[in-house]
Formats: C-alpha cells, sequence, structure tokens
C-alpha cells in the first residue's frame, strides 16, 4: 500500500493521528460502527478501555476478512459517549490501539455522542481502509 501521510507544519505536529491521507486509486472498504460486542452480541464490560479493545478487535475482524491489514485504514472515527472518561483513560487506550494498529496513525476524529444504539455501548469505531 503506497499513500502519502499529510501533516503541514503550519498544523503542527499531529499527536496520535495524521491531519490527511492521500491515497491512489484503489478498492475502498467501509467498516461500519463497531461496538464493543463479542460474537452472541453481548456488550463485553462496562470499562471503557475494554470497550475500546474489543470495538477495535472487532474492526480488525472485519479488515482481515476482507484481505485487509492495519496499515490499510487510512481513517478512523471514534464516537464515545464521554470524552472527559476517554481522556482521563487515554494513554490505556493509546496502549490498546498500538496493539492493534501499531504505529500506524491514519486520519481521526473523536466524537462525543449523547449515546449509541446500544444503551451500554461507550465507544463506536467506525474505519475507512483502502486494498
Amino acid at each position: 500500500m503506497s499513500f502519502k501521510l499529510i501533516n503541514p507544519e503550519a498544523l503542527g505536529a499531529p499527536i496520535g493521528f495524521s491531519h490527511g491521507v492521500s491515497v491512489p486509486a484503489g478498492q475502498l472498504l467501509f467498516i461500519a460502527g463497531q461496538i464493543a460486542v463479542d460474537k452472541d452480541n453481548q456488550i463485553v464490560s462496562d470499562d471503557i478501555v475494554e470497550q475500546f479493545d474489543r470495538a477495535l478487535a472487532n474492526v480488525m475482524v472485519v479488515l482481515g476478512a476482507a484481505g485487509a491489514k492495519p496499515e490499510h485504514v487510512t481513517r478512523f472515527v471514534i464516537y464515545v459517549t464521554d470524552k472527559i472518561e476517554y481522556r482521563e483513560r487515554r494513554k490505556e487506550i493509546g496502549q490498546i490501539y498500538r496493539q492493534h494498529m501499531g504505529k500506524h496513525f491514519p486520519a481521526m476524529v473523536l466524537v462525543q455522542v449523547a449515546g449509541l444504539l446500544e444503551d451500554a455501548a461507550k465507544v463506536e469505531i467506525e474505519a475507512t481502509a483502502v486494498l
């Protein structure tokens, strides 16, 4: 996969993401928002770090099923129900992120929402990848 991370000096150095990703034409994979559910559609925990881990693991399952790898991801949208809780646990979440994604940091956005479809869900992650 050859793509270029776009991080203009005028915007300052991004921490844990890239400002932009330029990708040559390729097959796009859009991954629906994944929450922290197991194969029986049960939320695995009420802990935000464990939910982040499982939601990202579920994204990785879809990637793998499409023949893609973490480095094919060009964009994440992360929805959380409590950005303060997310910030307070950012270090642990970062460790979980690197376990799944290594040091690949695509374009990302974090959005706090009033709630997710599943009431017990605290995190939902959607992704775009180029194969």
